[in-house]
This record gives structure tokens, C-alpha cells and sequence, in this order.
């Protein structure tokens, strides 16, 4: 077998068998296919595309690239949820406890927030003292103790991912379906999960700026996870406007919390109750409606707010502050937004919003870059709202105060302004599962 056939076949429109996709994928992680055959290998798919079939196989020799978790040492239905990333986007710090209080195993591997986007990992260790690497035996122990636990990536995870990303990131070839959804699930499915909800974001602040290609990815996903033994369903979730209203690690965690509490923005509390509910639905406690009820009593409980609790204690983190989160770390210095007319808050650029957080210094640019963790932005006013010339849109936090002007100035691009309110945004916009699409 030869690459060059591979290529070419593809190029031509052919569809590849499992064995020439596993020829590429475990000789490219081992180095005996170079750059540049991998390279027009991954332009052929982006222009020609893939199957179902090719996908899933691809997905399938991705994942064991490299390590593989065994969860079998934890009782129960283990399940996961990803996110395609957004602004503001914590809800793992909520969805994850109230289905560990619903009686689901949350054996959780995270990442690190890039770009626009934040990440749960830094989310966490705002929190002083709490760690995000566990032995395998403390993750297990933890998981099978309290229910929940959110770590990194351990070992040698889907190593084929890591090299054609890196690929795909310089020859133009990231935006391409079949791509996007082997590299994500590639990871969840090396991660051992039972069963995986994915949300997947649409909008200005999303990878996937359009319903319909947004229903595409996440249809090309759930086909993945069903193909390969996963109960696996997405709910497509608004990101044309930031969730809830902040935007930074230690601030995230404060909204997290009282969210938890029954105190959090509506917007955030509609869609973690929806994420939520098709988690429990997906391990198996019931219908929809039945799984509705029992997220929505972990939250009224306190059930929800006590498993974060016990998961931050138990990753060496600092619990009081789950209790009093004003005492997490702030910034030194803040700045206040404010509007300039009087009007109604119309359309807003969400990733410019997310790239006004990042210049505070709340979000990496590249890999290497340091975090400021208790740097980001607080909404006061968000997209539906009216404000009189200046009423404060937002207030700025930073230990650099040299950083506001830049990240005042962006964010003021990013919102425009109107006389009359704007249509109502909906929150979860379609849901997929094995049956097929609903659009909400």
C-alpha cells in the first residue's frame, strides 16, 4: 500500500477502506508518513470530503493512536459532555454537579481555553489550591466516591489528533466537517465515556458561525459516537451573545456558584438545565420530561452546589470559596464601560467580545501565554437591553492597567446599538440524536 494511492483516490472523489485509512493514521503518528503527503492527504478530504463510514473509521483509528482509559474500575454509567467553545461558556462547572447529583459517574478530562475561548482547566485553578491532575487511582477513587471529578488529558491521548491539527492549523484545511468532528471525538471516545453530550455552539462567538453547519457537525459527531458503541446526542446552543455575563476564570467560577445556588443569569441557567436534562436522558434515568424534573431538583436542593464542593476539597482546592465566592481571587484594578446613546443593545460580535477578555490578559493568545486569572469582563447590559447614554455596559477587570484601553476599545466595536429592542434570540436552537434532527 502507497500513500501516493491513498492521496489520489481521495482527490479523485474515491471512497477510502478502513485499512487505507488506518495505513495513514498509524504511519503518520509514527512518522513514517511525512508532512506533506499528510498535508495533501487532509486537502483532498477538505475539498472532496468523507463519508459517514470513512469519518467514523478515521475517528475510530485516531482514538487508539495513542492511550486509551478504561473506566470499567468505576461503577456506573460514566458520561461526558464536550463543548465547541464559546465566551463565558462554565457550564461544565455546573452541568457536571447536577448530574453527579442525579446519580451519574462525571469522569471528566478537560482542556485549556485558546483564543476567545476559555477553558474549564483554567477555570479550575483560579480556585486556589485545586489541582487538575489526578494518579489514575484518585481519579477513580474520587469518581467512584463522589460522583465527579474534572482533570486533564492524562497520557498519550489520540497523539494522531495532536499532529494533523497542528497541520490542518497552518495549510487551511480547520474548517472542514469530517475533520473537525474526528479531532473532537477522537478524544472523547479515547476518554472511555459511556455515553457523550456535545454542545455545539453557533454564532458570532462559535468555530461554526451558521445553524446549518452547526446541525452538520453535530450530526457527523453523533454518527461517530453511535458508530463506535456511544450513546451520543448535541443540543445547538446560541453563542451569538455571550452566556451569562461574565467572562474570566475566577469570575466564570463566581457566576458557576451562583448559578448553582439558583441566583444565576436566566440565560445560563436555560441552557445547563437542557444540558443537564439529555445527560440524564443519555445515562438512562428516564424520559426527557422525568430527567427535567431531577435536574431541576439538584439545583433547588443544593445537591448540585454541594458535589462542586466536595470536588473542589477533594482536588485540593480551597472550598470556602464555593461558599463565599467573593473571596476568590480579584483583580487590582477595574474599569467601567459606558454607553455613549441612549438606546436598545442590538446584535453583538461575540468573538470580538471574547478577544476584548483576552487582551486583559484572561485568555491565551498562544499556548505559552501566562493567564491572569482573576482578569476578564462583567456584563452589566447584554444584547435585549435597553441603556440610557451613560448607563455602565460593562466593567473591566485587570492587574494591568494598561490593558483597558485596548480592551475597552474592542469591546465598544463589538456591540451596536438600535431604537427599537431586537427579536428574541433562542437559547438551544435544534437537538440531534440517532433519530435524526429537531429544530427547536
Amino acid at each position: 500500500m502507497r500513500m501516493y494511492d491513498i492521496i489520489a483516490k481521495k482527490r479523485d472523489g474515491g471512497v477510502l477502506t478502513q485499512q487505507e485509512i488506518a495505513f495513514f493514521v498509524q504511519g503518520f503518528t509514527a512518522g513514517a508518513i511525512p508532512d506533506y503527503q499528510a498535508s495533501a492527504l487532509l486537502m483532498a478530504i477538505y475539498l472532496r470530503g468523507m463519508t459517514a463510514g470513512e469519518t467514523a473509521q478515521l475517528t475510530a483509528q485516531m482514538a487508539h493512536s495513542g492511550d486509551t482509559v478504561d473506566l470499567s474500575g468505576i461503577d456506573g454509567v460514566k458520561a461526558d459532555k464536550h463543548s465547541t467553545g464559546g465566551v463565558g461558556d462554565k457550564t461544565t462547572l455546573i452541568v457536571a454537579p447536577i448530574a453527579a447529583a442525579c446519580g451519574v459517574r462525571m469522569a471528566k478530562m478537560s482542556g485549556r481555553g485558546l483564543g476567545h475561548t476559555g477553558g474549564t482547566l483554567d477555570k479550575l485553578e483560579s480556585i486556589p489550591g485545586c489541582g487538575v491532575t489526578l494518579t489514575r487511582e484518585a481519579f477513580f477513587r474520587q469518581v467512584n466516591e463522589i460522583g465527579l471529578a474534572v482533570i486533564g488529558q492524562t497520557g498519550n491521548l489520540a497523539p494522531a489528533d495532536k499532529k494533523m491539527y497542528a497541520l490542518r492549523d497552518v495549510t487551511a484545511t480547520v474548517s472542514c466537517v469530517p475533520l473537525i468532528a474526528s479531532s473532537i471525538m477522537s478524544k472523547k471516545l479515547a476518554s472511555g465515556a459511556d455515553c457523550i453530550l456535545l454542545d455545539v455552539k453557533t454564532g458570532s462567538g462559535a468555530f461554526m458561525k451558521t445553524l446549518d453547519d452547526s446541525i452538520a457537525l453535530a450530526q457527523a459527531m453523533v454518527e461517530i459516537g453511535e458508530h463506535n458503541g456511544r450513546r451520543t446526542a448535541a443540543l445547538i446552543t446560541d453563542m451569538d451573545t455571550p452566556l451569562g455575563r461574565s467572562i474570566g476564570n475566577s469570575l466564570e467560577v463566581a457566576e458557576a456558584v451562583e448559578t448553582l445556588r439558583g441566583a444565576g443569569p436566566a440565560d445560563l441557567t436555560q441552557v445547563c438545565l437542557a444540558l443537564s436534562t439529555n445527560l440524564l436522558w443519555l445515562a438512562g434515568k428516564g424520559t426527557l420530561e422525568a430527567c427535567r424534573a431531577m435536574a431541576e431538583q439538584a439545583l433547588q436542593s443544593g445537591a448540585a452546589l454541594q458535589k462542586l464542593r466536595q470536588m473542589v476539597a477533594a482536588q485540593g482546592g480551597d472550598a470556602a470559596m464555593i461558599d463565599d465566592p467573593a473571596r476568590l481571587p480579584g483583580a487590582a484594578y477595574t474599569c467601567d464601560v459606558c454607553s455613549e446613546r441612549d438606546g436598545w443593545i442590538g446584535a453583538a460580535d461575540t468573538e470580538a467580545i471574547g478577544i476584548a477578555a483576552v487582551l486583559l490578559g484572561a485568555g491565551r493568545e498562544t499556548k505559552e501565554s501566562v493567564l491572569d486569572l482573576s482578569a476578564g469582563i462583567r456584563l452589566v447590559k447584554k444584547p435585549g437591553d435597553r441603556v440610557q447614554k451613560g448607563d455602565v455596559l460593562a466593567t473591566l477587570y485587570a492587574n494591568d492597567a494598561a490593558r483597558f484601553a485596548a480592551a475597552r476599545e474592542k469591546l465598544c466595536a463589538a456591540l451596536t446599538f438600535g431604537d427599537a429592542p431586537p427579536a428574541p434570540q433562542k437559547l438551544v436552537l435544534a437537538r440531534v440524536d440517532r433519530d435524526g434532527v429537531t429544530r427547536l
